[in-house]
């Protein structure tokens, strides 16, 4: 290769690298380095092309460093790995029941001047079919439960007819309670789960809240409540 065609090589490099020549330093450098003389011999060249090839290697350093830096950011505040659902411990719940009629006490805790149901839940676990009233600002007066070997229900003042699915049914009966302020979620759940097939509030009216379930069979269960937040809980044996 002959020096003219090593100078121009090296003028390309330099300008791929600093852009086009301007008035200061850069200018300079690139008139020295088109219109040098021989007189600067070999040894000004090896010197220019070094130093060339160091600001190269400068450069991929100031574009490496960011890009390393962005693949090795943590996730932001917030995101947390998937981790197992605990499960549910039975152990200190009471004991089944298979009345016909319960009551439960919600005495202590009534609400003033009314309670608000705000959310209800249906889940199935090992051994129980379960489903949540969650109430806001205290408890109803008084919650009843009525078992009855059928799935036919009441609609409140209308006294229309309603068929859940299944064969046996539980209705509870909550007075002090409204539905309608708080709640926005569904009333009619079809779950399908072993022994309680379907869950529909049958009444909200003046202070009077109904919820009528549908189950597979007869089954014994337990009513009880739950603090922070305050709901009741009722589970169906599944055995």
């Amino acid at each position: 290769m002959g020096r003219e065609d090593f100078r121009r090589e090296l003028r390309d490099g330099f300008e791929s690298i600093a852009g086009p020549p301007d008035a200061g330093l850069t200018g300079r450098v690139h008139s020295a380095l088109v219109e040098a003389p021989e007189r600067r011999g070999p040894v000004w060249i090896a010197g220019l092309a070094a130093a060339l090839i160091a600001a190269m290697a400068v450069g991929a350093l100031f574009i490496a460093g960011p890009l390393r830096q962005q693949n090795q950011q943590p996730l932001p505040a917030g995101i947390a790995t998937p981790s197992p659902l605990p499960t549910s411990d039975v152990s200190n719940l009471p004991a089944l029941t298979c009345n016909n009629a319960n009551t439960v006490s919600t005495e202590g805790h009534v609400g003033e001047p009314i309670a608000y149901v705000n959310a209800v839940r249906t889940g199935t676990h090992t051994g129980y079919d379960r489903i949540t009233i969650q109430f806001q600002n205290g408890l109803p007066g008084d919650i009843q439960i009525a078992t009855q070997d059928n799935a036919t229900f009441t609609q409140g003042a209308s006294g229309r007819q309603v068929v859940l699915q299944g064969s046996a049914g539980l209705l509870i009966t909550m007075h002090g309670v409204d539905e309608h302020t708080q709640y926005t979620g569904p009333v009619d759940f079809k779950t399908n789960y072993p022994v309680l097939l379907e869950a529909q509030q049958v009444q909200d009216f003046e202070g009077v809240v109904q919820w009528g379930l549908g189950l597979s069979r007869g089954a014994c269960y337990r009513a009880f409540l739950l603090q922070s937040p305050l709901r009741l809980v009722i589970d169906f044996s599944t055995a």
